[in-house]
């Protein structure tokens, strides 16, 4: 007896058993291209929408909803660029970066343990004692890293991008970007940025020593512990001479003006 045309049991369920193979892959894709992108947000934000997907090789519209739905999360925010950022005519772009709850995802290992360290440091040694583990702390992370030679340009801005990759090795995922008669040293992210919520000697330390490298003023603009976006240290390629006039702490303030917004959009 023939039985063209009709399927088993077996054959039945072999397919459905592919179908949820394939959609298991799928979604296993969609993971990974997600996690790509948060990364990219991460190193590389604020950053457009087309600038993803040329980097990582998507379609704009892949792109797209792959931020929309980090926006939604609150994970990532879009902003438009600035003028000086925008290319050609028409309307400025949009420029997508991780939130802090968006940074908060990928982890902030072991908090509570270091604030209690540092809490009971400060019990046993006073501000003193916090301060000098924060300098010990930012002197180790750029170990190895001599003072400027020449305060030119050219010199000053390889002398940051050496600070940058120090502190990527680090874990603060940095770069650098020229902006205007300076260049910005920008961490993208901060392993420790809820201790330093409490303790802003942590950030204090690190402006002190950049400013000790670059052997010029430098300017917090930003800091991730104050609810920003990133860490940003404003480096001026017009070296101006240290004096003893100008206070540390007055310039280790970060600004309070924040100028990003949020919301789903299309560049």
């Amino acid at each position: 007896m023939k039985t063209v045309g009709l399927r088993s049991e077996d054959e039945r369920a072999g397919r459905k058993a592919g179908t949820g193979s394939s959609a298991a892959s799928a979604t296993a894709g969609e993971g990974h291209t997600r996690a790509a992108i948060v990364q990219l947000l991460l190193e590389e934000g604020p950053i457009t929408a087309t600038a993803i997907g040329t980097t990582l090789g998507l379609a704009p519209a892949g792109v797209r909803r792959h931020l929309d739905a980090l926006i939604d999360s609150g994970q990532a925010r879009a902003s438009r660029s600035a003028p000086w950022q925008q290319k050609g005519r028409g309307r400025p772009a949009k420029q997508y970066q991780l939130t802090a709850a968006g940074r908060g995802q990928l982890g902030h290992a072991y908090d509570d343990l270091a604030g209690a360290a540092i809490r009971q440091l400060g019990e046993i040694g006073g501000d003193q004692a916090i301060t000098e583990f924060a300098r010990k702390r930012a002197r180790t992370i750029v170990a190895g890293i001599a003072p400027v030679d020449e305060h030119t340009p050219q010199q000053t801005e390889a002398k940051a991008e050496e600070i940058a990759d120090a502190f990527t090795e680090a874990g603060f995922a940095a770069s650098t970007r020229k902006v205007g008669n300076g260049v910005q040293i920008c961490q993208h992210h901060c392993p420790v940025a809820h201790v330093a919520e409490e303790f802003p000697q942590l950030c204090e330390a690190e402006l002190e020593a950049f400013r000790d490298l670059l052997g010029t003023h430098v300017q917090r603009l930003a800091t991730i512990a104050n609810g920003d976006c990133a860490c940003t240290t404003h480096v001026p390629l017009l070296v101006l001479p240290i004096t003893t006039k100008t206070s540390p702490e007055i310039a280790a303030q970060p600004a309070a003006v924040r100028t990003n917004d949020s919301g789903r959009s299309a560049e």
